[in-house]
């Protein structure tokens, strides 16, 4: 199962890799011809952001009109933030939630931290397992507080985040040595391709996952 799952991410970060260098490093990228490429092409690209950060008021606007939330991240530090603080309350929204497991028995989480350490000093040995804990931490108290709120950990490579609602996802690329607020993210619409591969990706890694306890 994790070889499959690995081989459809290929596919899907390559796909979308084509449309993120292109357009997300544009300085005004040209939003008419991201959505002339996404209805010809299938894709459903429908914005490019050259960073993540500058996608989150975007993201917050898609979360506060949601009839149901899935995500699936690296590290989880924009949960516990502004943007993602109306999803936990008490409104009946369907969100689960997909963190690294940090007491997998893989070298995932290692890796990525031995990655980002080369171009951020105070990434020391031990700080993601950390930052994922303290994360899952706050998100369990989110479950004990919101019955609509379902939390797993999964064992795989950490090389994007996906945010999907019933309109669309954000999907970020986390570059190979770069924090994923500084990495590129799209947006894919709903009857696209890439949202369909992306949210069956997401599926399948919940079905594999494991609630945290």
């Amino acid at each position: 199962m994790t070889a499959f799952l690995l081989g459809v991410l290929s596919s899907v970060v390559a796909t979308g890799l084509v449309f993120a260098v292109g357009w997300a490093r544009a300085g005004r990228p040209r939003w008419w011809l991201v959505g002339l490429l996404a209805r010809l092409t299938g894709t459903g690209i429908t914005r490019a952001y050259r960073e993540q950060l500058s996608a989150e008021p975007d993201l917050a606007q898609e979360l506060g009109r949601a009839r149901w939330v899935k995500v699936l991240t690296g590290r989880g530090n924009t949960l516990t933030r502004d943007t993602f603080t109306p999803v936990w309350g008490d409104g009946g929204v369907p969100v689960q939630v997909l963190l690294p497991d940090p007491a997998e028995t893989g070298t995932w989480l290692s890796r990525r931290e031995e990655s980002l350490a080369r171009t951020d000093p105070g990434f020391g040995p031990g700080l993601l397992r950390a930052q994922v804990r303290a994360n899952l931490a706050y998100l369990t108290h989110v479950v004990q507080q919101n019955p609509a709120v379902e939390l797993r950990v999964f064992d795989l490579p950490h090389t994007f985040r996906l945010v999907a609602t019933d309109r669309g996802a954000h999907l970020t690329f986390y570059g190979e040595h770069t924090h994923g607020r500084h990495s590129p993210c799209l947006f894919l619409q709903s009857d696209g391709t890439l949202y369909k591969a992306v949210l069956s990706l997401f599926e399948l890694t919940w079905a594999t996952g494991t609630q945290h306890r």
